[in-house]
């Protein structure tokens, strides 16, 4: 039987079969996943809240646009504004696009590594794939009068203010370089068919493919638009590498994501001895598609090729046949290969805060 369970900030259901729950977020099982074809079902897609989920009414929901960078629109007391009705009406455009946590994998630097790092202990199911329906931020921007001088644009959300040891944040916002904005980024108002969910940013939210999973906010409810560099406490405090080999004051903010490999099964799962099984996962990078995936299971030593079976934009599915000779613990890994040709490294590149695990997975099975 089912066990349910409801999380402190989250709206929907989340049962222990299909999710591990950290606090007010929810990571997806990796071994709820095989069958389900390349998108990641609304009611098993991970959840990253910095606080809780806000319930919006669309009919009072209006999106603000201000600032510099469009014209006739300097300040908050004069900007642009849409409502939820107004979205619906502009031309609209469908994007598979995965979201993933920068940290998803965070705590793999401590299993394979034996480096723990500080905040949510992902493993690799801080990651979902989607069809997502809205506008493109670029015809938003020109409808509010975009001017060439833009140079970022600063989305805020409707979330309750972010509060770290007594220190106020407000709402998560992030800042993207007009060129990205431009390019592909979406206002999502559906997901995969259906409003979006309001654990998911109902009733608006961005979508920016390729990038960490903050600069996709939910919950819009404001841009600002300007000619000059913005910044925020997510880029400034958090979500920057920081740690031997970076500066200071931490490098750049993060941007786009890493290549990851992920098995369709629980960790520690046990498997037959001198049977074929077919071990199932996927494989995605920031970079367009993923070229070729290889698994290896005995611990690194040899690789094999995997054979795709679906894939595109999002992420692809792959599987292999494996017939276990030995009985115990055996580590089985994968890695994609990207559109460049480039392969996950064997080790992730060390960073304080445990952000774009990048290595093969280390997947300890029981052969009994």
């Amino acid at each position: 039987m089912r066990k349910t369970r409801q999380a402190s900030g989250i709206l929907k259901p989340v049962p222990s079969d299909l999710f591990v729950v950290h606090g007010p977020n929810a990571e997806m099982r990796w071994d709820a996943m095989p069958g389900q074809g390349l998108l990641v079902p609304n009611d098993r897609f991970f959840v990253r809240n910095h606080t809780r989920t806000p319930l919006i009414d669309a009919r009072t929901w209006r999106l603000r646009l201000f600032g510099t960078g469009l014209r006739g629109a300097p300040t908050r007391a004069r900007a642009v504004e849409f409502g939820y009705a107004d979205l619906l009406d502009m031309p609209s455009r469908t994007l598979d696009a995965v979201i993933e946590c920068a940290g998803n994998g965070r705590a793999l630097f401590e299993r394979q590594q034996g480096a723990a790092k500080p905040g949510i202990p992902w493993h690799l199911g801080a990651v979902g794939a989607a069809r997502w329906r809205g506008v493109p931020l670029a015809a938003v921007l020109e409808r509010a009068g975009l001017r060439p001088e833009a140079v970022d644009v600063l989305p805020a959300g409707l979330d309750p203010a972010y509060r770290v040891d007594g220190e106020d944040f407000g709402p998560v916002r992030r800042p993207l370089p007009v060129g990205k904005a431009l390019d592909d980024v979406l206002v999502a108002y559906e997901m995969n068919g259906e409003p979006l969910p309001p654990d998911h940013g109902f009733p608006a939210r961005l979508v920016v493919p390729g990038w960490v999973g903050v600069a996709s906010i939910k919950w819009l409810g404001e841009i600002e638009v300007a000619d000059r560099p913005l910044s925020s406490p997510w880029t400034t405090r958090f979500y920057r590498m920081a740690g031997p080999g970076y500066p200071a004051a931490g490098g750049p903010p993060l941007a786009e994501q890493v290549a990851k490999s992920a098995f369709e099964l629980p960790w520690d799962a046990r498997v037959p001895l001198g049977r074929p099984v077919v071990l199932t996962g996927r494989s995605w990078a920031p970079h367009g598609p993923v070229r070729a995936v290889e698994v290896s299971v005995d611990g690194g030593a040899t690789w094999r090729p995997a054979r795709l079976r679906e894939g595109g934009a999002v992420w692809c599915r792959w599987e292999v046949e494996w017939c276990p000779d030995r009985t115990g613990p055996v580590t089985l890994a994968a890695r994609a290969v990207d559109a460049a040709g480039v392969r996950q490294p064997a080790a992730a590149a060390p960073n304080d805060d445990g952000y774009l695990f990048d290595a093969a997975v280390q997947h300890r099975v029981q052969v009994a």
